[in-house]
């Protein structure tokens, strides 16, 4: 496999949680877009600009991707019951998960799409605000306002499930 592509597939559990922000937890969607990322991007390596950041570029290309599903789906409420293996892991994960996890989890959820993703690529893939801002095509400087919405929020949203933690234990 040449270098470039070994480099591609290492970059794969990188993807996939950047695929389950996008894709809000539903796993099999996630999973759809990181193959389809993976396809454009092994089919179009040509196109990387060797010395950039190729997971940079990546990203930006799975985000590609999943703005341009949202365009063309309609909002759907999915009516799919788990079977039993995924609500018995589902029920393992959540009992090993601390409640300041828990809460954590809740309150990235609540954020708004556009401060999830800046949240993630910053806090979570490391990426510098340039790079986000190239990935989602918007300017450095809303990368920075959105990042610092996003943490206020979440410094609320946990200061108040602290609080109602601690009220319950009294």
């Amino acid at each position: 496999m040449p270098k470039t592509s070994q480099r591609v597939v290492d970059l794969i559990p990188r993807l996939r949680r950047y695929a389950r922000v996008l894709a809000r937890g539903d796993l099999e969607t996630a999973d759809d877009l990181v193959q389809d990322c993976l396809e454009r991007a092994l089919g179009r390596l040509d196109y990387w600009k060797r010395g950039t950041d190729l997971r940079a570029w990546l990203f930006t290309i799975m985000h590609n991707l999943h703005v341009n599903h949202l365009r063309q789906q309609r909002p759907m409420l999915s009516t799919e019951n788990l079977d039993e293996s995924e609500q018995s892991l589902c029920a393992q994960t959540k009992a090993e998960h601390s409640a300041e996890l828990e809460d954590l989890e809740r309150a990235i959820d609540k954020l708004p799409d556009s401060h999830r993703e800046v949240l993630i690529l910053v806090a979570v893939e490391g990426l510098r605000y340039r790079e986000v801002a190239n990935i989602l095509n918007i300017p450095e400087g809303t990368v920075m306002s959105r990042l610092s919405r996003a943490r206020q929020q979440l410094r609320d949203r946990l200061h108040d499930a602290e609080s109602r933690r601690l009220r319950r234990v009294k």
